[in-house]
């Protein structure tokens, strides 16, 4: 059986998911096969496997940097809210329908607890080490007995666990020991360490706080990782956006502003774009910051139809409307795509009550959300005067789109052993774009395209920058790997895990990519 580790954190956001991908890598670099595991995880950003499967991008991530493929194993529950109330359950990849957070507490969860212990022997039958993530705080007393995500999972596992606190926000003693504290004696047997995240500064500024820690707990604390900026690492959720979502970036460059969806889903999607030197993304805050911009990017959305409702309510609707007669290029992606055009409709009542709400107009489309979801990877070549450029992504949706008027397609995709097929829309030479492929803007050929496109439209010189997000991502990997290496105590690791250090792979020492301004941080 394989050796597992958890990391659970005193509260969300706290850097787990980070930290557990630190470990991926780290295990990985030192010979071992290792896989990434969370029970359950609540996140509209998520990923398509290669079997056409859905599940978290968090997960997903840790597998890349584990250098194996995501399989929907490794995050067997997967809760996408649609609104403040509702989530999509997806169990093992697929679709189990919807139900309120009301319902999914009080309910019996022996058919999710099943398929989370076939998941994990799945893996521990082909790993040699899980790396496992908590969910939250272990001790949400109102929710502990129907917690699947932590303990329970620890238990089955037969993990030892880490603690991690995040100090930024203040009171990091009273929440790792109140943790501790409300842990079951048996429960508190498995926490072997704790780490503290995020601190900035001088770490030998926090000797005190460490030896504290200890004698109150005995418990060592196994290191004090700094805040470590322009990571390049996929947020879980959108509460990474946090710090950057309403800031509009300085300096000169391409100014991209990207609509502040408030179901806003796969924010992933436009990472690329923070990492070219002259691209200035920002999130807006109000329509009005779509004045500045040279560009604007509507993203993908677990609602549509609320948020289209909500663009017409709030003004961004016209805002939008008036950059497009402008000539101000537009990109929308998946649901962004949807409310590009005349109408989307929802009669089965999938994402909300509204059974009809008029699009921005600015497709001759019509698109109703349908059921079964397609979850798919595809990959083909651009259309039009671009064929020889290829292009790859994967289909998250519910809606079926159909053109009232001819159009040109964005591109010719499918399946790898099926055909291809037109995707996407492309409008006065890039004016308006539409697509349904998350991830279009990972693809450098038509990054490069579209961006120079805008640039030309400004009077800007074009730019080949030749930036791979492939290798930003590989080299972000083996950065985060050591910086945590460095500041935690491996050999305590080791010892508790079970297993031994024995360093096969090289961990290459990548030069900082230049992306400056970028939101990523360890969280």
């Amino acid at each position: 059986m394989a050796k597992a580790v958890m990391v659970m954190g005193t509260a969300s956001h706290v850097g787990k998911s980070v930290l557990a991908t630190a470990l991926c890598r780290i295990f990985y670099q030192d010979g071992h096969r290792v896989a990434p595991f969370k029970v359950q995880n609540m996140s509209r950003n998520s990923a398509v496997t290669p079997k056409g499967l859905e599940m978290s991008r968090a997960q997903a991530v840790q597998a890349e940097a584990s250098g194996v493929e995501p399989d929907v194993h490794m995050n067997p529950i997967l809760l996408k809210p649609t609104d403040g109330r509702t989530s999509q359950v997806v169990v093992q990849g697929r679709v189990q329908g919807n139900q309120s957070a009301a319902s999914y507490m009080g309910s019996g969860k022996d058919a999710l607890w099943q398929a989370a212990q076939e998941s994990f022997r799945y893996l521990s039958e082909r790993f040699s080490v899980i790396v496992m993530e908590g969910a939250g705080s272990p001790v949400e007393m109102n929710l502990k007995a129907h917690d699947l995500a932590n303990m329970r999972a620890a238990e089955m596992a037969d993990a030892r666990v880490i603690l991690v606190a995040d100090i930024e926000p203040g009171g990091v003693f009273a929440s790792v020991i109140g943790t501790l504290d409300l842990l079951e004696p048996h429960e508190r047997r498995r926490v072997f360490g704790i780490i503290i995240n995020k601190f900035r500064g001088d770490p030998m500024l926090f000797d005190e706080g460490v030896q504290f820690l200890e004698e109150r707990t005995g418990i060592p604390v196994l290191g004090v990782i700094p805040f470590l900026p322009d990571l390049a690492i996929d947020e879980e959720d959108s509460m990474g956006l946090k710090s950057l979502r309403y800031r509009l970036r300085e300096g000169s460059g391409i100014a991209v502003a990207i609509v502040p969806l408030p179901h806003l889903a796969n924010f992933t999607d436009v990472d690329a774009l923070f990492w070219e030197s002259d691209v200035l993304p920002f999130f807006g805050k109000r329509p009005e910051d779509l004045v500045t911009a040279d560009a604007v990017v509507i993203p993908g959305t677990k609602n549509t139809m609320e948020d289209l409702a909500w663009l017409s309510a709030s003004g961004w609707t016209d805002a939008l409307k008036m950059v497009h007669a402008r000539g101000v290029p537009i990109l929308g992606i998946c649901g962004g795509f949807q409310m590009l055009g005349q109408v989307v409709r929802d009669p089965q009542g999938f994402e909300s009550y509204r059974e009809t709400v008029a699009g921005l107009g600015l497709l001759p489309m019509e698109t109703e959300l349908v059921s079964p979801k397609r979850t798919i990877w595809v990959h083909g070549y651009l259309a039009g005067p671009y064929t020889s450029i290829p292009v790859k992504g994967y289909e998250i949706h519910m809606g079926q789109s159909r053109f009232v008027e001819d159009i040109d397609p964005l591109a010719l995709v499918g399946p790898p052993d099926g055909p291809a097929q037109s995707e996407g829309a492309v409008v006065n030479g890039m004016a308006v774009v539409g697509t349904y492929l998350h991830g279009l803007l990972d693809n450098q050929g038509f990054r490069e395209i579209w961006l120079n496109m805008v640039r030309q439209r400004i009077g800007a010189k074009p730019v080949h920058s030749g930036l791979s997000v492939a290798e930003v991502r590989e080299q972000a990997y083996d950065r985060l790997a050591t910086a945590v290496r460095g500041h935690i105590r491996m050999d305590l690791l080791y010892a508790a895990v079970g297993i031994k250090t024995r360093r096969l792979r090289h961990s290459i020492q990548h030069p900082q990519h230049p992306k400056e301004g970028s939101h990523e941080s360890l969280s």
